[in-house]
This record gives C-alpha cells, sequence and structure tokens, in this order.
C-alpha cells in the first residue's frame, strides 16, 4: 500500500543544507520608504541603513560620509599621549636606542613595522623583538627585556601587547628603561607600572578612538610625534596603508575613525608606494585590481601575513613591510606565500581530523552544548583556524587543543564562540583547572595539564547550559531584508557599495530571496559550489525570469542541494572576458515554506492501491508543481522534468526523494492519469475538500 512514507531501499537525501537558524531584521517599511525618498535611494538600502541603527538623515550622512566630520584630538583624548611623545622626544635628541616590542599576528607584526618606518624616519636609533609564539607565547617577557638592556636600550615601546604584563614592565623599569605601552586589549583590575599607557579602551565609549587596534594606537603615535618635532613625516600613505592592512586583518569594528581612515587606506593599497605591499599583492593574485575591499584584505592578504606569525620567523613579514628593495621584497613575499601554503595544508589536515572525531559519535552537542576536541601532533598555530571553522559547521562553541609536550602531559589551545556565549566568562568559570587562560567574548586561549581534560570538558558544559539553550546550537544568519531577485541590479549593487568598508559592527548587506530555482550546480575548487539560480516572478506575461551565477564557499558537503530553496546572500561582481556581472555569494539556504492546496478549488481525488488521496497542479512561484495529499496529511511535491521532490510530514519534519523509484513514480502516474480524466470530464474539481 502506498502511504508517502519514505519505501526501504529508496533513495533520499535529507539534512544536506547548512544547519542554520536566520535571524531577519524586522522590516520597517514606512520609515524605508520615507529615507529612500529623502535621499533617492532604494527601500532595500534604507532598510539596511536603519539595521545598522542609522534612524535619521544626519546620522546616515555622516555614515556614509564619514570624513565630513571633525574628529577630537587624540593629544585630548590619550591622557598619555603628551607624556609619550615628551619620552620618545627626549629619546631621539639623546641618541638614545628604542626597541619595540611587537606580536606575533598580523595586526602586532603591522604596528612594528609602521613605528619602524616612522620612528627611522623622525632619526630615531630604532630596533624591535617579537616573542616566539610557540616558544614563550604572547607579549612581552623578561628575556626580551634583558636582551634590550644589554643592547642599551632606553626606552620599550610595546605595540599590541603589555597591558597586562606587570612582571616584565617592572623589570625594565628596575633596570631604568623608560617603558610605554600601546596596546588595545581590555585593562586588567589594575595596570602595569610602564611611564606611560596608551590604549582605547581607557576612554569613553563615545569616543570614535575606541575600536582601534594596535596598530591604530601606532598610526596616532606616529603621527603625533611627527606633528609634535615639526616634520611632515612623508611617509604618511605609508603608514596610513600599513594601519588598514593591520585594522581589517585584525578584525576591527570598522566604524568611528577605523572607518573613516580604513576607507581611505583601501584607496591607496591598490597602487601601494610601499614596495612589500606591491610584492604581496602581486604573489596573492590581487595585481591589477582598481580598488581593495576588506575582503580581499581579509582573505588574501591578512592570510598571508598572520600565516607566517603562526608558523616562522616574523622577521620575515617585518622586513617585508619596511625594505624599499624590490628583490628583497618579492624573496619575502614568496616566502609568504609558501608559509601560507603549508597553513592551508595543515589547516585542511586537522579539520578533517576534528570533524571526524566530532562526528564519531562520542559528542552530544544537543546534550553538551560545546566542542572540546583534543588530539597530539597537531600545530598551535593554526588550531585557532580550525575552532572558527568548527564553529561554522556545528554551530556551537568550540575549544581545540593539542598536547605541548611528547609525555602528553600539558595541552595548550583556542576557542572560539558564537554571540551567545563569552569565551573569557567560561575560561574564568574554569580558571581553577587552567594553567594560563585570556581571552575576550568571541575567542581566547588556554593551557592546563592534560589530566584535568575531562573535568574541563565537565565545567564547560555546564557552564554552556547556563547559557545557551537548544535553539542557539546552529550557525546564525542575520539577514537585513527580503528582496525579489529582480531587484538585484547594478544600481541596488553601486548603492550597497557605500556601506564600505564593512566588517566587525558593519557587516556587508545580506538579503534573502523565497523560491530559488536552482538550474546547474557543480562542485569547484576545495570544496566549494557553483550555480545558476532564478526566481520564478508568477508573471506569465513576463519574460524568462534572469538567471544568476551564485558561489557558496565551502557547501561541497552539500553537493546536490534541492532543485529549489529559500537562499540568503550577498552581492558580488565577477569580471570574465572584460565583462562584468553581478553574483550571488550565498551565506544560507532553507527549506521553502510548505504551501498547502490553494482554495477555493478543490483538489482531485483518486483512489491508488486501495488508498485515497488528493492531488492538484499548482502554478507556484517556481513554474508548475504537482502535490500528492494522503488522508494522514503527508505531501508530496513534484516539479516537473525533475527528479526529486519533496515529502512533507509535518512542520519542520521535510526530506528530498527520488521519485524515478517505483513507489513514488505509480504515485505519481495515477495521479497524472486521475487530473487527465478530469479534465476531460471537464467536472473542474473532484467531490471532495481536503482541508
Amino acid at each position: 500500500m502506498t502511504d508517502l512514507s519514505v519505501p526501504p531501499g529508496s533513495s533520499t537525501i535529507a539534512n544536506k543544507l547548512p544547519p542554520q537558524r536566520w535571524q531577519i531584521a524586522a522590516a520597517q517599511s514606512e520609515l524605508a520608504q520615507s529615507i529612500a525618498a529623502a535621499l533617492e535611494l532604494s527601500p532595500l538600502m534604507a532598510q539596511v541603513l536603519l539595521n545598522r541603527d542609522l534612524t535619521d538623515l544626519e546620522q546616515i550622512q555622516a555614515f556614509l560620509h564619514p570624513e565630513s566630520l571633525p574628529l577630537p584630538s587624540p593629544l585630548a583624548e590619550f591622557s598619555d599621549l603628551p607624556l609619550s611623545l615628551e619620552l620618545l622626544i627626549n629619546t631621539i635628541n639623546n641618541h638614545q636606542r628604542i626597541a619595540i616590542c611587537g606580536d606575533y599576528d598580523a595586526d602586532g607584526m603591522t604596528s612594528t613595522a609602521l613605528l619602524m618606518r616612522a620612528l627611522r624616519a623622525l632619526g630615531a636609533r630604532v630596533d624591535y623583538a617579537i616573542p616566539s609564539r610557540m616558544a614563550e607565547g604572547y607579549g612581552i617577557n623578561q628575556r626580551i627585556v634583558d636582551e634590550f638592556y644589554e643592547e642599551g636600550v632606553g626606552l620599550i615601546l610595546t605595540v599590541d601587547n603589555g597591558i597586562a604584563a606587570h612582571a616584565p614592565i617592572a623589570h625594565a623599569r628596575e633596570l631604568g628603561i623608560s617603558v610605554i605601552i600601546t596596546d588595545h586589549h581590555d585593562l586588567p583590575p589594575t595596570l602595569p607600572d610602564a611611564n606611560a599607557i596608551l590604549n582605547p579602551k581607557r576612554l569613553a565609549e563615545t569616543s570614535p578612538y575606541r575600536g582601534l587596534a594596535g596598530v591604530g594606537v601606532a598610526y596616532i603615535l606616529a603621527k603625533s610625534l611627527a606633528q609634535s618635532m615639526g616634520s611632515s613625516l612623508e611617509l604618511g600613505d605609508s603608514l596610513l596603508e600599513l594601519f588598514t592592512l593591520g585594522t581589517i586583518a585584525d578584525l576591527a569594528p570598522l566604524t568611528g575613525v577605523n572607518r573613516r581612515w580604513v576607507k581611505q587606506g583601501l584607496q591607496l593599497l591598490a597602487k601601494s608606494k610601499l614596495t612589500g605591499v606591491q610584492a604581496l599583492i602581486q604573489v596573492s593574485g590581487l595585481s591589477g585590481e582598481k580598488d581593495l575591499k576588506p575582503e580581499a584584505i581579509g582573505f588574501r592578504l591578512g592570510p598571508r601575513i598572520n600565516a607566517v606569525g603562526r608558523l616562522a620567523d616574523p622577521q620575515i613579514v617585518i622586513e617585508l613591510l619596511t625594505t624599499d628593495d624590490m628583490g628583497t621584497a618579492l624573496e619575502r613575499a614568496m616566502q609568504c606565500e609558501q608559509i601560507n601554503q603549508q597553513r592551508q595544508r595543515l589547516c585542511e589536515e586537522i579539520e578533517q581530523e576534528a570533524v571526524a572525531i566530532c562526528e564519531s559519535g562520542e559528542f552530544n552537542i544537543q546534550r553538551d552544548r560545546v566542542l572540546v576536541v583534543v588530539q597530539p601532533g597537531w600545530h598551535h598555530g593554526v588550531i585557532g583556524i580550525v575552532a572558527s571553522r568548527l564553529v561554522e559547521r556545528y554551530g556551537v562553541p568550540v575549544f581545540i587543543g593539542t598536547y605541548e609536550d611528547e609525555g602528553q602531559q600539558h595541552i595548550r589551545g583556542s576557542a572560539r564562540s558564537i554571540p551567545e556565549f563569552h569565551v573569557f566568562e567560561a575560561l574564568e568559570f574554569c580558571q581553577d583547572l587552567l594553567e594560563k587562560h585570556g581571552g575576550h567574548r568571541a575567542a581566547g586561549g588556554f593551557s592546563l595539564k592534560a589530566a584535568n581534560l575531562d573535568a574541563l570538558r565537565s565545567r564547560l558544559s555546564e557552564f554552556a547550559c547556563q547559557c545557551l539553550q537548544p535553539e542557539h546550537l546552529k550557525p546564525l544568519v542575520k539577514i537585513d531584508a527580503e528582496a525579489s531577485l529582480s531587484q538585484i541590479d547594478f544600481a541596488l549593487y553601486h548603492q550597497m557599495e557605500a556601506l564600505q568598508p564593512c566588517g566587525v559592527e558593519n557587516p556587508e548587506a545580506t538579503f534573502w530571496s523565497s523560491q530559488v530555482r536552482i538550474h546547474e550546480q557543480k562542485r569547484i575548487g576545495k570544496g566549494h559550489l557553483k550555480l545558476t539560480v532564478s526566481q520564478h516572478q508568477g508573471d506569465a506575461t513576463e519574460q524568462p525570469p534572469r538567471r544568476f551565477c551564485a558561489i557558496a564557499w565551502r557547501w561541497g558537503d552539500y553537493y546536490p542541494l534541492p532543485p529549489v530553496l529559500d537562499l540568503a546572500y550577498r552581492l558580488r561582481t565577477n569580471e570574465w572576458n572584460g565583462e562584468v556581472s553581478l553574483q550571488l555569494e550565498l551565506v544560507g539556504s532553507r527549506p521553502v515554506a510548505v504551501t498547502t492546496f490553494p482554495t477555493p478549488d478543490p483538489p482531485t481525488t483518486f483512489v491508488h492501491e486501495e488508498r485515497s488521496y488528493a492531488c492538484k497542479l499548482v502554478e507556484a512561484a517556481t513554474g508548475k508543481e504537482l502535490r500528492i495529499r494522503n488522508a494522514q496529511g503527508k505531501v508530496l511535491t513534484i516539479q516537473q522534468g525533475q527528479r526529486w521532490g519533496w515529502l512533507t510530514k509535518g512542520p519542520g519534519d521535510r526530506v528530498q526523494v527520488d521519485v524515478s523509484q517505483p513507489y513514488y513514480f505509480n504515485l505519481i502516474k495515477a495521479a497524472l492519469i486521475a487530473l487527465e480524466g478530469e479534465e476531460k470530464q471537464g467536472s473542474g474539481g473532484g467531490n471532495q475538500r481536503w482541508e
């Protein structure tokens, strides 16, 4: 008997979509229409601006034109800046040595290079040191202080670190070395005993400088120093380029002065005057680009800089960003490229191993609400990247670690999170089990004795269960507005470009469209999908709906996607053979909502294998559909010419089935015969209504 259950041995595709939860911003149609009319914008653009809490015309104009706003003087904002300038000027005038202590991430390395260039141009005797990521970990330490002392250093300048380094800084002061801390990390309960501290976290939350990364603090210090010394500092554009690289690579919020200066810096980078940046652009495949966007830095330039700090000697990057010799620059850029390729291989290998562990049955995400994955032999320098990918895949906080010693007695790890889970608070909750820990809401690092691993898993799960509900345990896709694909054109794309630079706290606009038909799809590259899609508009007189190319990064595991879906996406352009076309970058998908039989026209009823059914041909947004429903309310939906159909058993219970299987094929054939017979009779419908 045919009862619309999934028959044994039949082909199905279930759970083949990325597991996601969609958060669609509330539509503010009237206000959006008003703003759109006043500023001659698309209502979609107006809605996006409203979603950024920009609710009046003055705010919007200031956001779209940040360079028009006056900035308060950094000297008035940073209370220790005048003293810092005095210390630096005296040190330079007395021909004493200055030493920079940087960090091994992109922010720390660009900060170091920026101050090296600026101080040398201002006549300083300056050198630098960066701690070993693997042997020493983050921040200034006593070894570095002692080496600076032996070299006759009179002033230490930390960049992107130092705000919690009480002991090393106290040691430097005892040795008679002056210390200026420039950092942007969260403030500890008590501050180190430095001569001066420049940290935007000490400023009011309303300050436009509040969101600066470490390289932003270094940029302000360099520009202020040049101004105080009466120098025009012809390196100004070069420093702005380094500021832009470091700010975007460090995922600093693109608001306040960051938005203003990054917007200016992006205009410089494509035609950079820095030899090292020219070489890096060349090996990254970005040569010839007229404009660079934050994504080009975030996905092309930044990773090549960061990879060096993760796996090799940061000196490679410092030389790249401070040299004026093209031969040296190309050599260092090629080293960055090779190290980044090694980083990519390591990430892929570790991710595959981590996914296999996560799916081995050892973990119960709904119960534990957190993943704690530890394995020997993983490279500590890249496990943070893998943690981010696992968060993207599973939608839960991830704590990933590897053993630091052959005896597997100590574990060192990284954590990445979801919006509802605070990593640093979780680590504080487990502090008695840890040797070291640090971080913020979204990410952190930790170390512990291996003997405490099971206790850490239990404690993290306890914390997660306090703050996470089951509905939180899926990756979150934030969406600005629903759009029809007929609204997607270059005029809308160019309006969205006014939102740039986009990044943290100023995300790119994300739209969604319903009942999008997938005409073609194929795997490309390393686990990506390329698709051709369209959306039927329901107007029989219109031209065939326009087709768009779409790209879905890292969706290879979900191939093939169902033929009709709701899709969430961002707008992109693609240039091929001199022609520029619009492209959709997919960020989300979900099954199309179930549509019941339309009324008042009743469906056709028929009997097949001694069971009663109702069927109807329906003109849906994506074309004609045949829907068959049984007495229990299960619905089979099929589109003409498609091998795959949808079987809906109830709300949220939907699987894709192969309708070429005899089980379904015979049922569909019976339904079509019934419809054909009714059409010949001219009855206009059956004698039953299915409610």
